[in-house]
């Protein structure tokens, strides 16, 4: 092992290990990497591939174990796919190894950091879809201008009615909110007794969407941190008031672990979540009546945050070639849309956007706001920055938005000046 890929793993099991770990995409299930097998950094080249996801139940592993079989038999190449139970860390065990899996979920939070110290392969440029990824998808995986790794799938967020207690208000689909004033009318109107109007997590990845609608931001156009703006201010103080009002509760407030939950519990009438809300309540809420509308428009415009993960390869595998190939065959348009149709996620790619709304009209709010969407920035160190900002934003009812602010703006310049 040469001295530069030895500090790299070091670097990469701190990065991985340290505070950002609670940010994590944390999976569901299954065997951990690490058991024996062909495929990682010390397979030899052309053995099989080693696959590690985090699933979010046993539908997305099945459509993904059922994909990765059809390639395997047809390009003759073989492939194995192992769960994560807590991908982070296992990940971060094998490059420390040298013995990583071939091709993984990157996270948004975590990819900044891969990228950086060397892990990744920059395989983007070698893709013959690389330009039907919507931009903002591809920019979140694009580190020092080059495109490290497709997108595999992604969610924005929207806004879920209970449609039951919208018509027992008095509502009726005109008063749909389509700005901040109309959100904050129809939340004090659904707030009765037991009932909360709004409900979402205390955190940027879903305050954020009201910086976005004001015209704010993380960082601007060159990657400098922004946070410390009148539009920021605006967005914070506008939520700040909801809470206070009682028209906003946070999903602990309401004995919930989050937004979906307090949902489907009848607990708040409205939350603001992503497309894997749809799963949910289906499989636990089935009899809730709701709908999903866009959210609404602030003093910048509209505004949604997007959640995504890439297929990762390890500039360390052996088999890089074949891990391309079957990232190919992964982000098809066919492809994403059998995984839609099994696990209810958006694809990636542009081209098939109208047919998966022609079958998923309900959902159609969730793809309208991917071209404008906002996504972790691909910063070093964003991850640490994110939890300090989630800490403070959990106590916004009784703190001073201007001084959250400016202590996000000043943690942020750290990492991105």
């Amino acid at each position: 092992m040469t001295q530069r890929t030895t500090s790299r793993r070091r670097r990469l099991l701190s990065v991985a290990t340290g505070g950002a770990a609670a940010l994590a995409l944390a999976a569901c299930g299954g065997s951990g990497f690490g058991g024996g097998g062909g495929g990682g950094g010390g397979g030899e080249a052309g053995g099989d591939l080693e696959i590690l996801i985090g699933s979010s139940g046993d539908a997305e592993t099945t459509a993904v174990k059922d994909a990765v079989a059809a390639w395997s038999e047809e390009s003759g190449t073989g492939a194995s796919v192992s769960v994560a139970a807590d991908l982070a860390q296992q990940l971060s065990q094998g490059f420390a190894s040298g013995n990583p899996p071939d091709l993984f979920y990157v996270s948004t939070d975590f990819f900044p950091g891969y990228a950086a110290n060397g892990s990744l392969l920059p395989y983007g440029a070698q893709l013959d879809n690389a330009d039907d990824f919507y931009p903002t998808l591809a920019d979140s995986f694009t580190y020092d201008g080059e495109l490290y790794c497709a997108p595999k799938d992604f969610s924005t967020l929207a806004l879920a009615i209970n449609t039951d207690q919208w018509t027992a208000a008095g509502l009726t689909e005109d008063d749909y909110p389509t700005t901040w004033e109309e959100l904050k009318t129809v939340a004090t109107t659904l707030t009765t007794g037991d009932t909360t109007g709004l409900t979402f997590g205390p955190e940027w990845q879903r305050v954020g969407t009201f910086m976005a609608q004001a015209g704010g931001h993380l960082v601007d156009d060159e990657g400098h941190a922004d946070v410390d703006t009148p539009e920021n201010l605006e967005a914070l103080t506008y939520v700040k008031d909801l809470l206070t009002s009682g028209a906003l509760k946070y999903p602990s407030d309401l004995g919930a672990g989050w937004g979906g939950e307090a949902f489907g519990l009848g607990t708040a009438a409205m939350t603001i979540e992503g497309n894997w809300l749809v799963g949910t309540m289906e499989n636990d809420y089935p009899d809730v009546a709701y709908t999903v509308v866009p959210l609404p428009e602030g003093p910048g415009g509209p505004g949604t945050l997007q959640f995504t993960n890439c297929w990762g390869i390890s500039a360390d595998s052996a088999n890089q070639e074949a891990a391309v190939e079957l990232v190919q065959h992964l982000t098809s348009g066919e492809q994403q849309m059998t995984f839609a149709q099994a696990f209810g996620v958006m694809p990636s790619v542009e081209s098939v956007a109208d047919q998966w709304k022609e079958e998923f009209p309900e959902q159609a709010p969730f793809l309208d706001g991917a071209d404008g969407a906002q996504g972790f920035p691909p910063i070093e160190g964003i991850a640490d920055v994110i939890s300090d900002f989630n800490a403070q934003i959990e106590g916004l009812k009784s703190g001073d938005p201007q001084a959250i602010l400016t202590s996000v703006q000043s943690t942020l310049e750290a990492v991105a000046p």
